[in-house]
This record gives structure tokens, sequence and C-alpha cells, in this order.
């Protein structure tokens, strides 16, 4: 109280101070929070920067095949390492991922075919029909609509008595969209076993995040929804697999979902269909996320501890591109699309009109 009035600022104040960045390894390739580090084993550190390596590769050659005309629609992905890598890491193979547009990596990681992954960006029909082993559901491009699939998702994971978990992916923006408190709220209600994971770049396309919201964080929009937000600087790849694997735990003994905002940046534009990042971004403030390159600084703690060199993943970097191209012609077989299979996969009933264009397309088709 302050003159017999509620200090509100005093309250806005107190629930940004409850919200600290989680941070283990700092940009020099330090263990600045020893109660924090994970305490992976050095295969297990050996195995994690690899799988960063193949994100950075893939993310360069698939820049390179959109480029060429050999990719459809792509996000790139470089900056986003640490937070999507290091996230599925802490996954079991059972859990369920939610993906949005810009998360191919967390899902050819968990398992998918990396030639679906190439169809899928193609708009292939193929690239859609998943192995009946693999958990998770085509990358999504309504924003923020993942979220409410993810709490649907995570409630039948409980009902059925699994010990799994949903993984739902959004950006900054998607936290503006109607659809992300439904999916928290619902999740929270039920005690569904969802972690809810904000991959905050920074930029909406590219409107700011602060021009998006009042709130100093955006993990503190749990709160409204009563369950736990956490956020954790997503360049560090110690520190997100401690963060998503104690948010597991947590989701796995029945406690309900997590909401977990990761600080990372994009390199690249939004996407590569026409986005210009200099139209809204400065060339200091791309120097600075620079330097906090999240496989830099694994590099470094790796090198220190006598587990990594350039000549190592210089060698891991031809083995991807090797992967990479192998895929990407296993894509060029797959058969070409007609517009008479897209009619027929709309309706599981054509309409009539339906059904005259579909003669009248398949009659052109023959010809």
């Amino acid at each position: 109280m302050v003159n017999g009035k509620i200090d509100f600022a005093k309250i806005v104040d107190t629930e940004a101070q409850e919200f600290p960045e989680i941070k283990v390894l700092n940009e020099a390739g330090e263990i600045i929070a020893p109660d924090l580090d994970p305490q992976l084993s050095d295969e297990q550190l050996v195995e994690l920067l690899s799988k960063m390596v193949f994100a950075r590769t893939l993310d360069q050659r698939s820049t390179a095949l959109n480029r060429q005309g050999r990719l459809g629609f792509y996000a790139p992905t470089a900056g986003h390492e640490a937070s999507q890598v290091a996230s599925e890491y802490a996954m079991d193979r059972g859990d369920f991922i939610l993906p949005r547009y810009r998360d191919v990596p967390e899902l050819v990681l968990h398992g998918l075919p990396l030639a679906k992954a190439f169809l899928w960006s193609r708009g292939h029909q193929a690239g859609n029909e998943y192995p009946a082993d693999f958990r998770a559901l085509p990358p999504q491009i309504i924003i923020g609509a993942q979220y409410v699939q993810a709490a649907g998702v995570a409630l039948g994971l409980k009902k059925r008595g699994s010990k799994q978990v949903a993984y739902a992916y959004t950006g900054d923006g998607g936290t503006s969209q109607g659809d992300f408190y439904e999916g928290i709220n619902f999740a929270g209600h039920f005690k569904a076993p969802a972690i809810f994971v904000i991959e905050n770049n920074g930029f909406a396309i590219s409107v700011p995040r602060a021009e998006q919201t009042a709130a100093k964080t955006l993990a503190q929009k749990a709160v409204a929804a009563g369950i736990p937000g956490v956020v954790v600087d997503g360049m560090d790849a110690l520190a997100v697999y401690q963060v998503m694997a104690s948010a597991r735990e947590w989701a796995v003994a029945g406690n309900g979902p997590v909401l977990i905002e990761t600080l990372t940046y994009r390199y690249g534009p939004h996407t590569l269909s026409g986005d210009d990042p200099k139209r809204y971004r400065t060339p200091e403030m791309d120097q600075l996320w620079l330097s906090r390159d999240p496989l830099i600084r694994m590099r470094k703690y790796l090198t220190d501890k006598g587990l990594w060199s350039e000549a190592k993943e210089a060698e891991l970097v031809d083995q991807y591109k090797a992967e990479i191209k192998a895929a990407i012609d296993e894509a060029d077989q797959a058969p070409k699309q007609k517009v008479s299979d897209f009619l027929k996969n709309t309706y599981e009933v054509q309409p009539q009109n339906i059904q005259e264009q579909l003669q009248q397309v398949e009659q052109g088709e023959a010809n």
C-alpha cells in the first residue's frame, strides 16, 4: 500500500523478478552454475554437440537447396540449436512432439526420416505420412494452434496411464494468440503431462517482442493458468537440457504442465519466402547474438575437456552433408502429385461438382 492505495508498480516488478534467466554455461564455455549442471557424461556431451552440428549443417544445406529450387517453404534454424536440440535430447523416444514450421530438427532427431522432412517442405503428401512408431504430428503452420493440440494429446496420454509427455513449440509471436492461453489453461486444469516451449527469438517475423505484450517475460504468462513458468538461456545447451529434463520429471510425476521460455535468436530471416531481417534488425544486434552462438560455447567447453577438435567436427560435417544429399535424392524419387489426387484426398465422398471436376482433371491428365 502507498498512501492508502495499492502499489501496482511494485506488484508488476515483483512478478518480473520471480522469473530469472537460468544459465549454466557462459559465452566463454565455462560452468557458472555448478548446482544446475546436468552432469552429462563425456559421451553424452559429445553426442549433444554432434547433434547441434547436425542441426547447423542441415540449416545451411536446406538454405542452399531452397535457393536451388529443390526445397519449397523453409524457416531457418541457425541460432536455435541449443533450444531445439537440447530440448529433444531430454525427451524419451516415446514422447510426443507437436511442432511448428521451424521445428524440423527436433522431428528428425526424434526419428523422422530426413527425406520426409524435405517432402513436407515441398508440400508433398508423403511428407505427412509418418511411420507408425513415430510420435509426432506434422509441423503446424497456424501460429499457436499446436498448443491446443498438445493439451489434447497430453490429456490422452494421461488417461491411458502413459508415462510419456507431449511437447509443443511456438515462438514469441505465438504467445499473442488465443490458442496459446487456451492450451496452457486446459492442460493446467487437467494436470496433463505437457511441456510448452516458447522459443523467444525476439521477433514475430518483424515485430519486436517488446511490441507484442506488456509482460516483462513470456514465462510469467503461466501464472494466469496456474502452472510453473521458467525462463532459460536458449543459447546454453546445458541449461536448456537441465530445465527440460526437470520439467519432464515434474510432468511425468503427475504434477501437470510446465511453460518454458528459451531466450534465443535466429541468425537468418524468418523464412526464405521474402523476409529481409536487415529491415528490422541492426548489425549491432546481430553481432551481439552471434557472440552468444550456442555452438561456439559448447565447442569451447568440450575442447577444454579434451573431447572436441576442429578435425572431429569437420569429419562430422562431411558425414552429415552426405546424409543430407542422400535424403534429398530420395525425396526426388517420390511420385509426382496430381491435381486429381488433391481432390480425392480432400473429400472422402466427393460432392457432385467435385466429381465433375475430377472427371475433367483425370481426362486431362490422361491426355
